[in-house]
């Protein structure tokens, strides 16, 4: 800056009733000044920023609180409101600045399309097509005004406001997928662009998007199920299997969901050498869900012999690398004269999603005769609840089934008090007197 500046006294109406008409300033720091514009009615005021090589930028945030208007925050500014408006100004419009400097500013929206871009590529090498994140990032986000907030601008106002509007009509569970989706999308971001975006960037995204205990502390252990319907459910399986030409493929994929307790995601990725006869015991695949932690690649879990003679024609004269659990691809056969269009076998594969399993499990549930909206997850909160009222430590039913200790505490509470409950009953005592308790042995002391 080549001019000293000559600061004027704009504190008070009285002091810039004494001002010439013009432009009059004060310093707030080396860089940013704060103006008044004196004029024959009243006045208004300004900031200007250094921009470097001896120029500045300058705007307007309001009018001056002189005399005839009362200052009100908004448009009617006092002094001591103009100095911390046009520090706000300036502030912002250098992020402007530096979020901009390497081309358009990245915005929620563009967070969301990347974070959706990498999905979808890691997917693909994995050999899947989830959908589900694009699906729900592009609903509840892509479509809201989140999605066109620049991220130097994000404040935990617009996510809280956001998060506040997804409460309406949607589940509790529903809610944390899609908080969750863009929080991993938003911090992604805030890591890429990090040398364009404001240092506070990374606790505006942790604190707007924060997990509510409330919300998360819901008891699963409710909607486990007993053993019995969890037999009713594998012979209605079977029925199912059997009925619809399933060739085994049915069958296996709910006994080894019933068994281990595990994740669709995690069981549809084991491998023929996963089964290990000699030892009755499976290795499931770890699943991909966490950060930055190391974790082993499988989890031995111990499986019924019951189980395992229906897994064996699975893993007959296969190779140890090819996939556990397979089922049949379709395909349409084009009309003739003598037969309509008809779905035929065409191929073999592994299970790919979820999905493929809602079919053929709302016949199970109906055959069993269990409530429709028994999901297929009940079965790994039943084993959990069934190794918890077992006896078993909470962090080996946590190992067992892939999740943290805490998980298991803070949803499952009900059965491990029951556990807990049995063990402690045998350190009860009687502590009320008897008649018998009554009687005084005197000591024999002898005779002297």
């Amino acid at each position: 800056m080549s001019k000293t500046l000559n600061e004027a006294a704009l504190s008070t109406p009285n002091a810039r009733k004494a001002l010439a008409e013009g432009n009059h300033w004060r310093g707030i720091n080396a860089d940013v000044h704060l103006g008044y514009r004196k004029q024959k009615r009243g006045g208004r005021w300004m900031v200007r920023w250094y921009r470097g090589d001896q120029k500045y930028k300058q705007a307007t945030i309001g009018t001056a609180d002189d005399g005839k208007m009362e200052a009100n925050g908004a448009d009617c500014l006092s002094f001591e409101q103009a100095k911390t408006r046009a520090a706000k100004v300036a502030s912002q419009a250098r992020a402007d600045e530096i979020a901009s400097a390497d081309g358009p500013a990245p915005t929620v929206g563009s967070a969301v399309q990347d974070h959706i871009a990498a999905h979808d590529v890691r997917q693909a090498a994995r050999g899947e097509s989830k959908r589900d994140i694009r699906v729900r990032l592009t609903k509840h986000v892509s479509r809201s005004r989140l999605a066109t907030i620049a991220l130097h601008a994000l404040t935990e106002s617009d996510l809280g406001k956001w998060r506040a509007s997804l409460a309406d009509g949607l589940a509790s569970a529903t809610v944390r997928r899609i908080v969750n989706d863009l929080r991993a999308a938003l911090n992604a971001a805030a890591m890429k662009h990090r040398a364009r975006l404001p240092a506070e960037t990374m606790m505006v995204i942790k604190a707007g998007l924060a997990t509510v205990d409330a919300e998360t502390a819901q008891a699963r252990d409710k909607a486990a199920l007993p053993d019995a319907d969890i037999r009713r459910i594998i012979q209605a399986a079977s029925t199912v299997d059997s009925d619809d030409d399933w060739g085994g493929d049915l069958l296996r994929m709910v006994l080894v969901l019933s068994a281990t307790g595990s994740r669709f995601s995690q069981v549809k990725r084991n491998a023929v050498a996963d089964l290990q006869i000699a030892q009755n015991r499976l290795m499931v695949p770890t699943s991909r869900k966490g950060r930055g932690k190391k974790k082993a690649s499988h989890i031995g879990i111990r499986i019924g012999s019951d189980v395992l003679e229906e897994l064996r024609p699975a893993i007959a004269g296969r190779r140890g690398k090819e996939p556990l659990l397979e089922r049949w691809r379709h395909k349409q056969e084009k009309a003739t004269e003598d037969q309509p269009p008809r779905w035929v076998k065409s191929e073999r594969g592994p299970w790919l999603n979820a999905t493929e399993l809602a079919r053929p499990w709302s016949k199970i549930i109906k055959l069993a005769g269990l409530p429709a909206d028994t999901v297929p997850y009940a079965l790994r909160h039943s084993s959990i609840v069934r190794q918890l009222r077992a006896g078993l430590p909470v962090r080996l039913v946590a190992a067992l089934h892939d999740t943290s200790a805490r998980m298991i505490e803070l949803h499952y509470s009900a059965a491990i008090v029951d556990a807990l409950d049995d063990l402690s009953a045998g350190a009860v005592i009687p502590l009320v007197a008897t008649s018998e308790d009554n009687v005084v042995r005197l000591r024999n002391e002898g005779r002297r």
